[in-house]
């Protein structure tokens, strides 16, 4: 899919044998896939472009999304079930969750009601409406259980662009960052696409994903290209990922 006459590329020219270690493909829990369908029609949608390694991430968000490790499970046993159903034995899939610091999140933390990637990462996110009153409790707190915090999609949070000096203050705490894939698009907006990058210039992203939830971004990440500049600062955190979780 590279464009003949072009300086940019398609991003998924680079995914082939990505983990996908952020996305809302577990049927029926979040606000991701619906069905066991849909979670087949996306994983079949990224094996296209050689992406066949997944980390499920539903949310665990108090008083919308009160996921546990249990239906969590749950959820991943029945996509097994139909991946097999669909001789689709070359997809591995984990699961793990994207965790809400909110007024609940210390308390599933110390109850162990959590579901880290790989036993242990953490992958947490905040509002984007304001930062959670209790976020440097939080790290504190996810720390000391040992474990290691990820921060999912720092470019989409708008109230951090104007304060760029909290992503290093974030980093100096022991935070890694996750950035979304799409966020090298406008998908999410031109300021989205300008901090991320931005992020990725300054060497502090750590690790990158998906995010996808339904059909729809995942043609938007087909869609995707980015320029030569990009993609040297992109390739680093690609295979990064793929040796921290394959």
């Amino acid at each position: 899919m590279f464009h003949i006459f072009s300086k940019k590329t398609f991003l998924i020219d680079y995914l082939e044998g990505f983990v996908d270690i952020h996305n809302h493909i577990l049927p029926g829990i979040d606000d991701g896939a619906k069905t066991v369908e849909e979670s087949i029609a996306l994983i079949k949608g990224f094996s296209e472009f050689g992406v066949k390694s997944f980390v499920a991430t539903p949310h665990i968000m108090h008083n919308y999304y009160p996921n546990t490790p249990v239906t969590i499970e749950d959820s991943l046993t029945l996509l097994k079930n139909e991946l097999l159903k669909n001789n689709m034995k070359d997809i591995s899939i984990d699961a793990a969750a994207e965790h809400m610091i909110d007024d609940n999140f210390e308390s599933i933390l110390e109850n162990r009601a959590i579901m880290p990637l790989r036993k242990q990462y953490l992958l947490i996110e905040m509002s984007y409406l304001q930062p959670s009153i209790n976020f440097a409790d939080a790290i504190q707190q996810i720390a000391s259980a040992r474990y290691f915090p990820i921060f999912a999609h720092p470019e989409r949070y708008g109230y951090l662009h104007k304060s760029f000096g909290k992503y290093y203050k974030y980093k100096e705490q022991g935070i890694l960052f996750q950035m979304n894939l799409l966020s090298l698009s406008d998908y999410y907006g031109k300021e989205v696409q300008k901090t991320a990058i931005r992020l990725l210039d300054k060497g502090l992203m750590d690790f990158c994903s998906s995010d996808v939830h339904n059909t729809r971004q995942l043609s938007a990440l087909k869609n995707v290209t980015i320029s030569k500049k990009t993609a040297q600062s992109v390739l680093p955190i690609i295979d990064k990922t793929i040796n921290s979780f394959y």
